[in-house]
């Protein structure tokens, strides 16, 4: 597994205490007692360091090779998938994965952007930047799981729609508009979930849904911080002081009002141990199925359109002028 930054310290004493283990076992240097106290010394290294990470030691984590991506949470969270593919319009988009699934034998329309694993899927999938066919996928099965009265579930990890020339050819700025219009007057409930990157106008096109949640260790920005560190300090090298101050981790999202739920992750990220992730995430899924099921379509999409409406906060000049008058 590859080893991020902050984790050499962590293998490095794991890779002393096997050490000390395999010498054990032929001269019986280390007694039993002596082992165990090396392995909590170690679960203690683990707790300082993973709980003391700076936001871009998160993004990192986060951007982790071994990090389940969409199929890894399709395949083991669903009882069933049957995958549907194409736009009707252009072609089919391979960084969008979607289909008929059951979850516990419950039926939901899963779509996901999907970044790949290895080299061929990173090419075959495009990293997980999304085309305008791409979009147009995802509201096609989105619309047909409506008229089916079947739940969608979007997994949000992409680092971006995709910027090349073709893609704003074929109307990309227009199909992430359509799809911010059309999936707010959706008639079925629509939960997200942000697994990894989710990242402007790419994830938010996909990302209008009644239940908004976070992995623990995902970020969801209108830039990426590099790119942010790019256009503010003119250095994309100060991209740890902008990973900071965009607030884009699930905690401070979750003041703003912006996600919902924080979905907890296994001590160091997700990649250390994907099944936990999955039974984590299956069950709030059918947790939030329960809650929103009971809501008629009217006010599903009332309290939709509400959620969306109270994001964010701003101060006018006059509020300001005001704040500075001694005698207001």
């Amino acid at each position: 597994m590859e080893l991020l930054p902050h984790e050499k310290q962590i293998a490095e004493y794991e890779k002393t205490i096997r050490q000390f283990k395999e010498q054990s076992q032929q001269n019986a240097l280390f007694s039993v007692d002596e082992l165990k106290k090396l392995e909590r010394r170690l679960d203690q290294l683990k707790k300082k360091v993973y709980s003391n990470l700076s936001p871009w030691e998160r993004v990192l984590i986060c951007r982790h090779p071994n990090r389940p991506k969409s199929c890894d949470f399709i395949r083991n969270i669903c009882d069933s998938f049957f995958e549907l593919a194409g736009d009707r319009t252009f072609s089919d988009d391979h960084a969008v994965i979607g289909g008929l699934g059951k979850i516990n034998g419950q039926k939901f329309m899963i779509i996901g952007q999907e970044k790949g694993s290895d080299t061929e899927s990173r090419l075959y999938r495009n990293f997980g930047m999304v085309n305008p066919e791409g979009f147009r996928k995802a509201l096609r099965l989105a619309q047909l799981a409506a008229k089916f009265q079947l739940p969608v579930i979007f997994f949000l990890d992409t680092p971006g729609a995709y910027p090349g020339l073709t893609a704003e050819e074929r109307g990309q700025g227009w199909a992430i508009a359509t799809n911010l219009r059309e999936l707010f007057r959706l008639e079925t409930p629509i939960f997200v979930v942000v697994i990894g990157e989710g990242c402007s106008g790419g994830a938010l096109g996909m990302g209008i849904g009644d239940s908004i949640s976070m992995l623990e260790h995902a970020y969801y920005s209108v830039i990426s911080p590099e790119a942010c560190a790019s256009i503010l300090w003119k250095n994309p090298e100060e991209k740890a002081l902008a990973a900071s101050t965009l607030k884009m981790h699930a905690e401070d999202l979750m003041q703003f009002e912006i996600i919902d739920t924080i979905i907890p992750e296994p001590l160091g990220g997700a990649h250390h141990n994907p099944e936990e992730v999955y039974q984590n995430v299956r069950k709030h899924l059918l947790e939030q199925r329960e809650v929103f099921s009971k809501y008629p379509k009217h006010i599903l999409l009332e309290r939709r359109y509400q959620k969306f409406r109270k994001m964010g906060c701003y101060t006018s000049n006059e509020t300001v002028n005001q704040s500075r008058d001694p005698e207001s």
